[in-house]
């Protein structure tokens, strides 16, 4: 028996108003809505669930860094630049805020944008290996 962590199967964001993130992320992102009630969603996007969860106004999953740039918690891969190129215009296109796309010195290029709560998330070029078909 492997007793090694295996995979994140959920994921907790902050969200203002339930309805409204869960539609959000439905319409910009393709994700599943499996259960809404008043206090949290459960979509599934990227083969993970995501928890919208009802949160003070100010609460996002953003920190800052020791430099105090704020920072992402959670980075979404694809299958190559292209398909990073082609993710960036489509969410452009409908209207979510996009942030340019950064070589970061590493393999690779990623860009952030930002869900309807300010909830920064990333976007990497690269696809873990167990994933490639």
């Amino acid at each position: 028996m492997n007793h090694s962590l295996i995979r994140v199967g959920t994921i907790y964001l902050p969200v203002q108003e339930v309805d409204k993130s869960a539609v959000w992320y439905e319409e910009k992102l393709g994700a599943d809505i499996n259960y809404q009630d008043n206090q949290k969603a459960i979509v599934d996007l990227a083969g993970i669930s995501i928890f919208l969860v009802k949160s003070s106004a100010e609460q996002t999953s953003n920190f800052l860094d020791e430099d105090g740039s704020e920072r992402f918690a959670i980075t979404f891969e694809v299958d190559g630049k292209e398909a990073l190129r082609a993710l960036q215009k489509k969410l452009k296109d409908k209207g979510v805020k996009v942030g340019e796309i950064e070589d970061r010195g590493h393999p690779g290029l990623n860009f952030v944008f930002e869900d309807v709560n300010g909830n920064r998330l990333d976007v990497w070029s690269e696809l873990s290996p167990a994933y490639r078909v």
